[in-house]
């Protein structure tokens, strides 16, 4: 079924590889709780919630499209639909999750026709760089606002937290030996650096605890499992929100396939033949659609599956693995829940390092003004406006107006015209 001859691997190769792919990456279930818990979903079915998309979207994945592909909850949207839509714009959570429902049914569609070809070819591969880095640089921030290593102030909007405060010098413990163990790429760093500041937190913090009990069975997902409202999400005010979204997530996956594609001799980029990239498309577009109704936000492919990658995985095999390994997410709720706030959020400031490092990749020597002051407009209004959007629509917006302006109509297309137009929308609706 899987091929493993064919893909020169074994069994045993690809449960390694399984394995590490599950280990670098378990850190979302419990990462995910805190984010959305803070948004008012219930942690402990968010936590249940998050386990079970994660199983079923890359077992699913494994099956159906035989790669190594890892799939959960995105970070990023994630933090975007707990800050940015429900505690920055007050829209419900039950709305907000009808806003990644009716995302993941699009992007679902269009993965099933020669969409994905065209969007890759029509937004510039620098614009979509410097979104990335945008993303980064908002969760990055959100991460240490919840740590408050950077707190309100009325003069400079913002300033630098009480750092001698042993929770925020905890947070900034967490952050420095996360970078320490990437940086030695420890396998499990994220996980490992959670659990150490757990512990430290746990024994010199008075007000922190150890876990009474480590194992439980899961709590039920009936207070937010098909609890979206679809019919709430269906106003122009939001249809800028559902193409960021849509556009974010599709970015998301079409960039973590690439990259880890090229690791592991995977996927052909733009290329209409290449059924497993479609079949991986697919799979992640209707575990959107899935972890909507089961009450999480936007699914997507994991970038660590090129841990899984690297120890030796090259088959659908090794998603199975991961996604059987996460049954045991389940039932860790007592532990996830005793976790330290500032022992977790450094890995948002991390991630958002992460995502950052697309910059480097952006050919600032050879860039025009237009992509210049989108990649500006993209990277900076997405953390001071607290909002993936605004950034997205400033960037689109300016690429296009600046474009026209010169007369370089050639390097303007239907697609970037049309997400130009709907950008303007943000700003028109804005209150």
């Amino acid at each position: 079924m899987f091929k493993l001859k064919e893909h020169n691997t074994t069994v045993k190769t690809e449960f390694i590889a399984g394995l590490t792919t599950f280990l670098t990456m378990m850190y979302i279930v419990p990462i995910n709780g805190f984010i959305l818990s803070d948004a008012g979903l219930p942690m402990g079915a968010v936590v249940t919630a998050t386990a079970l998309i994660t199983i079923l979207a890359t077992l699913f994945s494994g099956l159906w499209s035989n790669t190594p592909i890892a799939m959960s909850v995105g970070m990023g949207l994630n933090a975007y639909f707990a800050y940015g839509l429900v505690l920055g714009m007050k829209i419900p959570w039950q709305t907000a999750l009808g806003i990644v429902f009716i995302s993941g049914v699009i992007f679902l569609i269009l993965s099933l026709t020669k969409f994905r070809v065209w969007i890759m070819e029509a937004i510039p591969m620098d614009l979509r760089r410097s979104i990335s880095a945008g993303i980064g640089a908002f969760i990055a921030f959100i991460g240490l606002k919840q740590m408050h290593i950077i707190v309100p102030d009325k003069a400079t909007f913002v300033a630098l937290g009480h750092i001698s405060d042993p929770s925020v010098l905890l947070g900034v413990f967490g952050i420095l030996l996360t970078l320490i163990l990437y940086t030695y790429k420890i396998r499990g760093a994220f996980i490992l650096s959670v659990a150490i500041s757990s512990i430290i937190g746990w024994l010199f913090i008075p007000n922190l605890e150890f876990p009474k009990e480590f194992f439980s069975m899961p709590e039920s997902i009936s207070p937010i499992a098909l609890h979206l409202d679809i019919k709430g999400a269906l106003s122009l005010a939001l249809l800028p929100v559902i193409i960021t979204f849509l556009i974010t997530d599709m970015f998301d996956t079409l960039g973590t396939l690439t990259a880890v594609g090229a690791r592991a001799n995977l996927f052909q980029e733009s290329s209409s033949k290449d059924k497993a990239l479609e079949k991986t498309l697919e799979a992640d577009a209707a575990a959107t659609v899935t972890g909507s109704l089961l009450g999480v936000s936007t699914t997507t492919s994991f970038i660590e599956s090129a841990s899984g990658v690297e120890a030796g995985g090259r088959t659908g095999l090794t998603a199975v693995f991961t996604a059987l390994l996460f049954i045991l997410t389940l039932f860790m709720l007592p532990i996830f829940k005793a976790i330290p706030e500032p022992a977790i959020l450094p890995i948002l400031v991390v991630v958002g390092i992460l995502m950052f490092k697309e910059l480097g990749r952006i050919n600032f020597e050879n860039m025009d003004i237009a992509t210049a002051s989108a990649a500006f407009f993209s990277i900076l209004l997405m953390p001071l406006t607290f909002s993936i959007t605004n950034g997205l629509a400033a960037a689109f917006v300016t690429y296009t107006t600046i474009k026209m302006a010169q007369g370089k109509f050639k390097d303007l297309n239907i697609g970037v015209i049309v997400i130009s137009i709907i950008s303007l929308i943000v700003f028109i609706v804005h209150k």
